[in-house]
């Protein structure tokens, strides 16, 4: 990923949302730029025009912490996009992932049983374990049968993005696809800003930009975001539509691994349908689930800040 690029075009896009009146402005007929001016931005943030111009043109490399705070009042960027412009600025200034250990590649290491076995221990909710790439990378037995559109009779674990963007499928399986589109691709970028130099994942943008427009345009706008938490809706072919809470959990021992949780509310239709689904998975036989990503034995691999 082009760095100056990336931060050009996040500032640019951050300035063109945001109108004078949502800063106090007042709104002339002259104005020939979406949103903010640069030097309306400059002045807000206290800057001069020609500093936060070089700025948008990508130059961020030593800009300081007080500099940046102002940039991000001045764009009115929610906690997500701050810490997104605080992660381009450290690769501008050579200091790889923001906290994030980096792992050296060293092969396919063994999956970790016990992660497994924790995942299994969970059963009145679907959990599962994804890495920044969007892979599915292991479930527990209901997730196996609420993710089987995914899945497909093969068992291997997919991708998330591809089946979004390239697989018909996923426009029944997702009601809310326009969202879960925007969902997927803005996670996607704030990882992206976290490890630039994340070579499969820039390895994914660029088939999904090649094969899919709709993704080419969301990411195009620079929007990140993080899961964390809410409510989403699915259409399950066995079941029907179910309205489940997620929680989002980082894997400590593995960074950058996520633990997923969705339950539904006790006593909803919803949590009927998903007692209906485990018990489909029951007596429903499954292929055994292989994956190309195994999750990783953390005393095989080893941790570094440089590939």
């Amino acid at each position: 990923m082009d760095n100056r690029r990336e931060v050009r075009e996040f500032l640019t896009t951050r300035r063109a949302r945001i109108t004078p009146d949502q800063v106090g402005l007042p709104v002339g007929s002259g104005r020939r730029v979406p949103g903010l001016r640069r030097s309306e931005v400059a002045t807000i943030a206290g800057l001069s025009v020609e500093y936060y111009a070089r700025l948008e043109r990508g130059q961020i490399a030593g800009a300081s912490a007080g500099v940046l705070d102002a940039l991000a009042r001045a764009l009115q960027l929610d906690d997500t996009e701050r810490a997104h412009l605080l992660d381009l600025a450290r690769a501008a200034d050579g200091i790889p992932t923001s906290g994030r250990p980096r792992r050296r590649a060293a092969g396919k290491p063994a999956s970790r049983p016990s992660l497994q076995w924790a995942l299994e221990s969970i059963r009145d909710a679907v959990a599962f374990v994804r890495d920044p790439h969007q892979n599915l990378l292991a479930t527990n037995s209901l997730g196996r049968a609420f993710y089987s559109p995914v899945i497909g009779e093969g068992g291997r674990m997919p991708n998330l993005a591809r089946f979004q963007f390239l697989d018909p499928a996923s426009r029944d399986f997702y009601p809310d696809w326009e969202l879960f589109a925007g969902m997927c691709v803005g996670i996607m970028r704030t990882e992206a800003g976290r490890d630039p130099h994340d070579r499969g994942l820039q390895d994914l943008v660029g088939e999904l930009s090649t094969r899919s427009e709709v993704f080419r345009r969301l990411w195009s706008a620079h929007d990140v975001r993080t899961h964390g938490t809410g409510t989403k809706r699915f259409n399950h072919p066995v079941v029907g539509e179910l309205t489940l809470a997620y929680e989002e959990l980082a894997i400590t021992a593995e960074p950058g691994l996520v633990l997923m949780v969705y339950t539904a509310e006790p006593g909803s239709p919803s949590a009927e349908r998903l007692q209906m689904l485990a018990s489909w998975a029951a007596d429903t036989p499954s292929p055994t689930a292989t994956t190309d990503t195994p999750i990783p034995n953390n005393e095989k691999e080893t941790h570094a800040d440089h590939p």
